[in-house]
């Protein structure tokens, strides 16, 4: 029987959205099929798959569009693993908003919603935004189980998600979401301890090395029932 905490033992996700396409920036692209990377985002691409090269990954996760599995493919490059798909990791369903100029969708009503209080908002014949980050986070917590303590993943997905499962580990509302950056290609790193998840990187776009597992660091001492020092500690690095 697995114990409620065990889900989240020192497993360390690094969340990575997609390189850049044609259409990102002045086109929702949503689902829409057949968005491949640009040449930009290719290079995007390997040089993500560079920044990762010393990571051990257990496993390799993405969206079902293309342009998240082009990316988690460079990323796979030269590995054992293989890339999985999970569709709830996909982007957002954005309904008819989907393939519109952002600067028209800027004058919609809904608009408004999306950036002040996003929990309530509902794509026109689309997804909630709190469903979308339901769906993401179970996905997240599943994963977490499945590779359990020690394990180290990458998941290839969109800005919306993105953003969305980080609120959720800083235990913010989805109203909060919008503070939140995730660039293309950039890497975000959250590791859940048993108490807590704790944010390593955000939007991160520099040389990626993970904090080392201890019982104690620099005098640090692993004390039972906390995972953050009062005054904040030796560090993590």
């Amino acid at each position: 029987m697995i114990d409620a905490c065990d889900t989240y033992v020192m497993t360390t996700l690094l969340l990575a959205r997609h390189g850049l396409t044609d259409l990102t920036g002045p086109v929702l692209a949503g689902r829409t099929p057949g968005v491949h990377l640009s040449e930009a985002g290719r290079a995007q691409a390997a040089a993500l798959a560079g920044r990762v090269a010393s990571v051990r990954l257990d496993a390799i996760v993405s969206s079902p569009l293309e342009r998240c599995r082009e990316t988690a493919q460079a990323v796979a490059e030269g590995r054992e693993t293989d890339v999985s798909t999970d569709e709830r990791f996909i982007e957002c369903g954005y309904g008819t908003w989907t393939g519109r100029p952002l600067k028209e969708l800027a004058e919609e009503p809904l608009w408004q919603v999306v950036q002040a209080h996003p929990s309530a908002a509902t794509f026109p014949e689309g997804e909630p935004l709190a469903v979308m980050q339901h769906r993401a986070v179970a996905a997240v917590r599943e994963w977490n189980q499945r590779l359990g303590s020690k394990g180290v993943y990458l998941v290839c997905s969109h800005g919306d998600v993105i953003k969305a499962i980080v609120a959720d580990a800083l235990g913010l509302h989805l109203d909060q979401f919008q503070r939140i950056t995730a660039d293309p290609a950039a890497l975000t790193v959250i590791r859940y301890a048993p108490l807590r998840p704790f944010l390593l990187r955000l939007n991160d776009m520099g040389d990626l090395r993970l904090p080392e597992d201890s019982e104690e660091k620099d005098g640090g001492e692993n004390i039972t029932g906390s995972d953050a020092a009062v005054g904040g500690g030796p560090g993590t690095t």
